[in-house]
């Protein structure tokens, strides 16, 4: 392995990384900026594709919005991700497998997974060009998927 890659494949397991402390923290500024301008999240049946960061921003807030509407906060939300699976498709490009299970104030309340493919900025940076979440299942009652 050459240092390029690994050099990558440690900056793409921080993206994964800072989307998770980001998301789980309510940072949707700082969320959002992990992504390409044009970067897509597909949260599927869950919530559709939303492309650009405008777009991702405000449809994560209103996600947070719903959940406190419908009987306050969740508590501490803490997303852990595992089996992070990289492929490098060459210096600018990859493609990123893993699985989520999220904790809230009732204990395990989704699981799922993730399916990224990352790109290197014009700065240097990976963020996502696109974000697909797969929830695969949740426990009744959970206090962040709908039923």
């Amino acid at each position: 392995m050459e240092l390029w890659e690994l050099e990558a494949r440690e900056a793409i397991r921080d993206l994964v990384a800072a989307y998770t402390w980001a998301g789980d923290r309510g940072r949707s500024a700082e969320l959002v900026d992990l992504f390409a301008i044009d970067g897509v999240l597909d949260a599927g049946t869950h919530g559709g594709a939303w492309e650009g960061r405008d777009r991702i921003r405000a449809e994560l807030d209103a996600v947070a919005e719903r959940v406190v509407a419908a009987g306050g906060s969740p508590g501490p939300v803490r997303h852990h991700v595992s089996n992070v699976r990289i492929r490098l498709i060459d210096h600018d490009e990859a493609e990123v497998l893993s699985y989520f299970a999220v904790l809230t104030t009732i204990g395990l309340d989704h699981w799922g997974r993730y399916r990224d493919r990352v790109v290197r900025d014009d700065d240097g940076a990976w963020r996502f060009a696109e974000r697909s979440v797969r929830v695969d299942g949740h426990v009744p009652g959970s206090l962040m998927v709908e039923p």
